[in-house]
């Protein structure tokens, strides 16, 4: 094993299994992820040899020699590769001269803007990482699996838990960034507010767009904070951002934002949903807004537990239906299924008609085009009109829809009459 610098001990993540099993196979993977969610970890755990380039001096070595990076003993773990561009290259030529399995792991925490580099098709295969979810967090112990509804069988849904409202409130303010979970409560908020204010002042420079009006800037994040889990479109969260403001920045100045924010693996949007038959028409194009972790935008909107717990919004005004914490407990959920559904080899969307008279949260889509869909509720208890939109999309696609889920902040799993499932978020898992 290298030394990583860190001497916490590892906690296994669902991410694990899938990189066992491609790097029995593959011969270089690349580790994708937002800067703080546990890629070098997680790489150096089947590492014999580390290029750190983010550190001091990390790139000299592979600027002079960059024969030592094929010729260390392997795994090799590249962390931060995009500090040297360069180096995907040679990963590539290596790979390409010698084929074996489990030779390259490389972590990167942004995608360079104009890389010049090959896209690595065929020789480099890439997998996200985002942060902890519930589950590997240690709260509460899953008693549904995602891979389980998938797989069409209707698996019992039972359980029960004692995570309520005040801990899933907790758990959006404390994030799931491994290193930023440790200490006092304010600990925990100052480590998420320098966070957020790197993404402005370091990382956006470093993923190659300086913004020329950082003020700008710090007010458009907190207007894309607000846009959590709707899908307001670009221009009403400038306007959100601008307020007041006689003249509108042009949308040259703001794309970029977007841009980058994906290429820094920030922003994780949830597409909208393909269907893959010719049962629905009319449906939104539009993606859902999510950043990496609710716990940025919480931090972004200076948001606490008792303005959470009020009802009240914060930040600009971005028009949405229900309460900020609703948002937030639903992008809880979201980056929850994304961990489960990557590891089920499976796709997360969303689903809205262009009339807006259904929508549904979110559809997991496996192989087989089976898929489940899941509404979220900051509610412990489900009634009959919080699954009317399950029950029309599955009247819709029949036997695709393998299963139809209400998450909430109750306290027990089950199924419901009609065969809705009903679990509380701490009880689902991979």
């Amino acid at each position: 094993m290298v030394d990583s610098h860190d001497s916490r001990p590892y906690t296994r993540r669902v991410v694990d299994d899938e990189l066992d099993e491609l790097l029995a196979d593959l011969p270089a993977i690349a580790i994708d992820g937002a800067k703080g969610v546990g890629k070098t970890a997680t790489a150096v755990q089947r590492a014999a040899s580390l290029f750190a380039l983010d550190r001091p001096g990390g790139t000299d070595l592979l600027r002079a020699a960059p024969d030592r990076l094929t010729s260390a003993p392997a795994p090799v773990v590249l962390d931060e590769w995009q500090k040297y561009t360069p180096s995907w290259d040679v990963v590539r030529r290596a790979v390409d001269e010698d084929p074996r399995p489990g030779r390259f792991l490389l972590t990167g925490s942004a995608s360079p803007r104009s890389p010049g580099t090959h896209s690595g098709a065929g020789r480099i295969v890439s997998i996200r990482m985002r942060p902890l979810s519930l589950a590997e967090r240690g709260v509460g112990v899953p008693t549904v699996s995602v891979a389980a509804l998938l797989s069409g069988r209707r698996p019992e849904v039972a359980g029960e838990t004692e995570v309520d409202l005040d801990t899933y409130v907790a758990e959006i303010l404390a994030g799931g960034f491994p290193g930023m979970r440790r200490g006092s409560p304010r600990a925990r908020r100052a480590a998420l507010r320098t966070y957020v204010e790197r993404i402005v002042d370091r990382e956006f420079e470093d993923a190659g767009h300086e913004p020329r009006n950082p003020a700008l800037l710090r007010r458009w994040l907190r207007a894309y904070a607000a846009a959590t889990s709707t899908t307001a479109s670009f221009e009403r969260i400038r306007d959100a951002a601008t307020a007041g403001q006689g003249d509108k920045p042009p949308r040259s100045t703001t794309v970029p934002y977007r841009d980058t924010l994906k290429r820094i693996w920030i922003s994780d949007p949830v597409p909208a949903w393909l269907p893959t038959t010719n049962a629905f028409s009319r449906l939104a194009a539009s993606p859902k807004h999510h950043l990496a972790d609710p716990a940025l935008a919480a931090a972004l909107l200076d948001a606490d537990e008792d303005l959470l717990l009020s009802g009240r919004d914060a930040g600009p005004p971005v028009p949405r239906d229900g309460t900020l914490l609703g948002g937030l407990f639903e992008s809880l959920v979201a980056l929850d299924l994304r961990v489960y559904a990557q590891a089920a080899e499976a796709t997360v969307g969303h689903l809205r008609t262009g009339d807006g008279a259904h929508e549904v949260d979110f559809i997991v889509t496996g192989r087989g085009r089976r898929s489940v869909a899941f509404e979220v509720k900051l509610a412990a208890d489900v009634q009959d009109a919080d699954v009317r939109h399950l029950l029309w999309l599955r009247d819709r696609m029949g036997g695709d829809l393998v299963d139809a889920v209400v998450v909430t902040t109750g306290r027990d799993a089950y199924r419901r009459r009609d065969g809705v499932a009903v679990v509380p978020a701490a009880l689902l898992g991979p």
